[in-house]
């Protein structure tokens, strides 16, 4: 069993108040670098989950789209119970930052992008190919954009 503690398991998750956005934990690195990880919660836990071939398919999308709109983005990965994602990114950023640049990136999933501008869904750049769904992306980032992006966990504070 590890013995090491990690932040997202103590989080309780009948508190928050998702879509959210929330700063997990800084880091400085030993030469004094400093990376961010932030909680980019959709959806609420364990009353909803984003089918995996809509959020399979908001993630290629979302590698591209943030680092269009924050520098600095290291890597966007899915949380395995599929309710959003972590950001890991070069030095500090403010919860609202990243707030504005989710929304603005599930804006143009929901009303602008096509099947075409979908990165990496073949048998060669993508290790699950068959298992997207641009349709299913578009309607669950219509939802969590009607529900409205919050950049405090614990309140609605809609950006």
């Amino acid at each position: 069993m590890p013995k090491t503690e990690v932040e997202s398991f103590q989080l309780d998750h009948t508190k928050v108040k998702a879509p959210y956005v929330r700063l997990i934990t800084e880091e400085n690195g030993p030469k004094g670098d400093a990376i961010t990880n932030f909680d980019l919660r959709l959806v609420q836990p364990n009353e909803n989950a984003i089918p995996t071939a809509g959020l399979h398919t908001i993630e290629h999308l979302l590698a591209g789209l943030l680092r269009d709109r924050m520098d600095g983005v290291i890597d966007c990965s899915p949380f395995g119970c599929r309710t959003g994602f972590h950001l890991i990114m070069w030095g500090e950023h403010t919860t609202t930052e990243v707030a504005r640049a989710l929304k603005s990136s599930l804006e143009e999933i929901a009303n602008v992008v096509k099947w075409e501008d979908v990165p990496g869904t073949d048998i060669t750049s993508c290790g699950n190919y068959r298992d997207h769904s641009l349709f299913s992306a578009k309607e669950w980032s219509k939802k969590i954009l009607d529900e409205g992006i919050s950049d405090k966990p614990f309140e609605r504070h809609v950006i």
